[in-house]
Parts: C-alpha cells; structure tokens; sequence
C-alpha cells in the first residue's frame, strides 16, 4: 500500500485539494470578517463625529476667536469626554491647526492639514474621509474618521475621531485561531476517510497489478480474490477468466515452440552441415536466412546477417539479376561470379518461394574455384604434355624420314641421324616415365609407408650414381654429414628421387669447375637437407614458380640439357607427401640451394 503510486497520488491530489480549499475558506472568512470589523467601526466613528460636530459647533461659529482661547476652554472638554467615550478626538481648524484633542497637548501637535483622513474629509462630497495609521502624535496604529464642518468651498473645520486598531486585531485574531483550528480538524478528518477511501479502491488494484506482473514474469495461472461488487470486482472476475485463458493457451504456446524448435535445429544441423551456401531472402530482397557456407560465398559480414538487405550485404551484379529473375517468375540459368576479396568462384541458381507472386527466393551457392583451378589445370597440363611430347617425336620423325630418304646409305651421317632418334626416344621415356610417377604421387594409389630412413645412406647412393656424371662436366660432387646419425620418416625410393632431382639439376646447371654440395643437420623436430651449387642461379622472378609443371626458366637450355620440366614438381610433391617443405634461395650468377625440410625421428623410435 505505501509503495502504491496511484495511492499517493490519488491521496495527494485530494490532500492538496482539501488543504487548499480550507486555506481558501479560513482567508475569505477573516477577510469577510475583517471587512465587518472595518465596516463596524467606521460607522461608530461616523456617528460619534457627528456627534462631536454638534457639540463643537460654538467652536465654529467663533471661528475667528483667538486660537488660544479656543484651546483653553476645548482642550479639558475633549480630554474628559475622550475617556468617558474611549475614543480620541480632535478639533481642526480648516487651515489645519489642532484646537484641541484628547489624547495629547494640542499646543505641542503639529498642522494637520495633510493628514490622509483630513485631505480626504476636505476633498470628498459627502465630507468624511477614513484612514488606517499610526499616530505621529502618540505612536499607536489607529482608525481615523475626519468629518468636515461646512461645504466643500468654504470649509470651517473638522472634527476627528479615532479608536485604538489593537482590540480589533486581538478580534480578527481570536477569530483567525477558531477558523483555522476548525478548518484543521476538518481538514484532518477529511483526509483520514479519504485514506480509508481510496485504501478500499486501490488494494484491489494492487492485488490485480501483482498478478499481472507474476503473468508477465511467466507465472501464469494467477488469480485473484476481491470481494467488491463494483465495477473493481468485476474487473477481477474478468482477470481471474483472462488468466485460465491464457495459462492454456500458453501451454499448447510451449508445445508447438518445442516442436518447431526440433524441427529447427534439425533443419539447421542439416544446413549448417552443407558445404553449399544456402541463402533465404524475402520479396524486398531482405536476408531472412543464411547458412554458415553462404558467409564467404556471399562476401557477407561476419556479423548477423538477418535482416539486412542483399544488394547491400552482397554488391555483385550477377546476384542482383538472379534475384530479380527469380521474384519476377522466371527461371535463371545458373550463373557464375567471383568474389572481390577471396577470388573464390561462386555458382548460383536461385529457386522461388511457393506463392504467386513469390513471397521470396532460395539462393544455393556452390564454390567451383577448385573445381576451376583443376580445369585450369588440365588444360595447361594437356597443352605442355601434347608440347613436350611433339617435340621429340617431331625429330624422331624427321630423321626417320631423311633415313628413309636415302640417308641410311650415308656413311658419314645414318649413324649420328640414329644416334639423334634414340637421344629423343630415350627423352620420351625419361617423360613418360617422370608423368607416371607424378601422377602416381597425386592420385596416391599407392600407400606410402614412412619408415625411419637414414639420411647419409641415401646420399650416399645418390653420390655414387652422380659422382661420374659431376666428374665427366668436371664438377665437384662432395657432401658434408653432420657428426650425429640423422633419421628421417620417409618413404626410401621416394627420398632417393628427390636427391637425385635436386643433384641432378644442380649438376646440369653448374659450370665446369663449379661445386655442388650436400648438407644435412637436424633442426629441432625437422631434418634440413640442402643442395648447394655454384651454377648459373636462379632469377627472383622465377623462383615461386620453378615447381610447378613444366616451368622452365630457360626453356631452350632446359630442353638442351634434356630435361623434362618435371623435376622439381616431382620433389615438392614427394615432399609434401612426407609431410616436408622445400624452398629456394638463389642469387644469379652466384649459384642456388635448395632446402628440402622433413619430419625427424626421435632417438627413441629409432
């Protein structure tokens, strides 16, 4: 209850109106009453200054009697009638003069002319004039009544009567205290039945708006008792209705939101899970869904992207015209476009939401930049593979024809013509040979079963297949081990390509009297191995592609030196398959190494 707002204000507003209305009541009364008290004693002193007028009027018709005489013979008249009436009284002569007065020595009272009552009994028609001040003459408040002797032109004198303000005020006060102690208690008890009023009208309330919070709160079900049969009690009955009505329809609420919810999060896993991204707008192009794969195919911000409109979450061109397409009724085509700031390769087919026109549209994105990539791929494979094989059999051809032409009887060229056929035949096996075991690194057909290899063992074979060849271009072929064993987990054969590769170009592309070196050392849990040569080196430009099929820096050279453009994509695909890097650092004219970095093996697994 004294928490309630509407309790204190309802109690304040009728407390401020019943303060107000006894304050209003107690100043008219004392103001009615002063006006009485006022109207009062100003016709006493009328009537007693008429009174005076008549008794005075010797004083005035010896007017022009010496001013001292005058005083002598009124001056104890007024004193004693003074105290016997209990009121003061003044003769003035028209110029203002005091000839006598009852209350104080008339010889010793200033000109009176300019006191308000007199200039207003002077001025006035009906020749009184009233004013309420202090006595200059004795000190005390007064209620002055002037009333003029003669007409207004030919003004004899006047005759003064005044009462003391204090017994009046000592009135108004006694009644002030009576009017206001009543206007209290009444006042008081006012409010007290307005407590025990608006106690009666709000604590109904009360109750309702506690079972109205509990509902809001999700205590449904609530009710309440009121005994009123008013119009609260029927509100009551109403509520108590409202809140059965709602606990049960509450409750089927819950049951459909349980099995929307399941159905929901089953639709979510399901969408959540696609690699597809899947993208629900509706007819104002606003997104009402997307899957987590629709972010990056859409370009959409990382934040909620419900609620926001596609054309500005998504800014292409191809996606606005499917859009359009699809809630206009047509069918697109599938189209496809790529995204600004990932590059990726998007597909897309929008399909209509049921309803005529559509109330939206499904938008089902597909990533096809691998799938592009590898086309690209293919393409430029077939192109270099169908380039690398024309080559050779193009000479092959060639010889064979001039052969045939007659050159076989030629003693002098058949045998150099033959040995040119079989350095291009033996140029389209090393290639075949070389796609084969690319390709069968790719497709991994074959499990590789990494074991623990030592290193120095397989450069040691590969020195010994490559110790003669460095030798015949005049190349120094040395290693430097490391003075502790190193293992490493690879496949044995494919290890031994991959030095091969590495030392085999080194030494094709190294002067005579230059050196090709191999390093190998452990580097925390990785092995480093490094083929060092002082050849022709290798230019930056060309150094983040030389791995990759077919990529020659000098193409014509390369062919000379009958390599197949495979080599080095070969390796780092070995590499990659041992879980390994490599990389190259070369300096032109200077010389190369390459870094070859694999999976160590631990003392304890050796």
């Amino acid at each position: 209850m004294w928490s309630s707002r509407l309790f204190w204000r309802l109690f304040l507003t009728y407390a401020a109106l019943t303060v107000v209305a006894a304050v209003v009541f107690v100043v008219i009364f004392l103001s009615r009453q002063r006006e009485a008290i006022e109207s009062e004693v100003r016709q006493r002193l009328r009537d007693e200054a008429a009174v005076l007028r008549l008794l005075a009027e010797s004083v005035w018709e010896s007017s022009n009697a010496p001013v001292e005489e005058l005083r002598a013979t009124w001056q104890p008249k007024l004193e004693s009638l003074g105290r016997e009436v209990g009121t003061r009284l003044t003769l003035v002569r028209a110029d203002g003069t005091v000839l006598a007065d009852s209350s104080a020595d008339a010889r010793q009272m200033e000109n009176h002319r300019d006191r308000p009552e007199i200039e207003q009994a002077a001025e006035s028609e009906d020749g009184v004039g009233f004013a309420t001040r202090s006595s200059q003459s004795v000190g005390v408040r007064f209620e002055y009544c002037a009333v003029r002797v003669g007409s207004r032109e030919e003004s004899r004198g006047f005759v003064r009567i005044a009462l003391p303000w204090t017994p009046f005020q000592e009135r108004l006060a006694a009644s002030a205290r009576l009017v206001a102690g009543t206007a209290i208690m009444v006042t008081l008890l006012a409010l007290l039945a307005t407590y025990f009023l608006e106690r009666r009208l709000v604590r109904p309330l009360e109750q309702l708006t506690q079972a109205a919070q509990a509902i809001a709160s999700g205590d449904v079900g609530q009710e309440v008792i009121v005994r009123n049969r008013d119009e609260i009690g029927t509100l009551a009955v109403a509520f108590n209705m409202m809140s059965r009505e709602l606990a049960h329809r509450l409750e089927q609420l819950q049951a459909n939101r349980r099995e929307r919810d399941e159905n929901s999060d089953l639709m979510e896993t399901v969408l959540g899970s696609m690699i597809e991204g899947v993208v629900v707008i509706d007819s104002r192009q606003r997104i009402l869904y997307a899957n987590a794969a629709a972010g990056p195919l859409l370009d959409l911000p990382k934040a909620q992207a419900a609620g926001l409109s596609l054309f500005e979450a998504a800014r292409h061109p191809r996606v606005q015209q499917v859009v359009e397409a699809v809630l206009s009724g047509r069918t697109p085509d599938r189209v496809e476009y790529e995204v600004p700031r990932t590059n990726a390769i998007v597909a897309l087919i929008g399909s209509p939401l049921p309803g005529d026109p559509p109330p939206g549209a499904v938008l089902v994105l597909h990533d096809v930049t691998e799938l592009r990539r590898l086309e690209n791929l293919r393409r430029e494979f077939v192109s270099n593979v169908s380039h690398e094989l024309k080559t050779p059999l193009t000479t092959i051809q060639a010889y064979t024809e001039t052969l045939l032409d007659g050159a076989i009887s030629d003693p002098n060229n058949n045998r150099k013509f033959l040995e040119r056929i079989d350095e291009q035949a033996e140029r389209l096996h090393k290639l075949i040979l070389d796609l084969l075991s690319l390709a069968r690194i790719e497709s991994a057909e074959d499990a590789y079963e990494l074991l623990p290899v030592p290193v120095a063992k397989t450069v040691q074979v590969c020195l010994d297949e490559y110790l003669p060849v460095a030798a015949s271009k005049g190349v120094e072929l040395q290693s430097y081990p490391p003075p502790e064993s190193v293992v490493v987990w690879v496949d044995e054969e494919g290890l031994l390509t991959v030095l091969n590769n590495l030392v085999d170009n080194a030494i094709k592309y190294t002067p005579s009297g230059g050196r090709v070196s191999l390093r190998w050392r452990i580097d925390g849990r990785r092995v480093v191995i490094e083929v060092e040569d002082t050849g022709i080196g290798i230019p930056k430009q060309h150094q983040v592609r030389i791995f990759e099929r077919f990529y020659r820096v000098d193409k014509a050279r390369s062919r000379e030196l009958g390599g197949t453009g495979l080599g080095l994509s070969i390796v780092k695909h070995w590499v990659q398959v041992f879980g390994g890097t490599v990389e190259v650092t070369s300096d032109l004219g200077r010389g190369s190494i390459f870094a070859v970095r694999l999976p160590a093996v631990s003392n304890s697994a050796v």
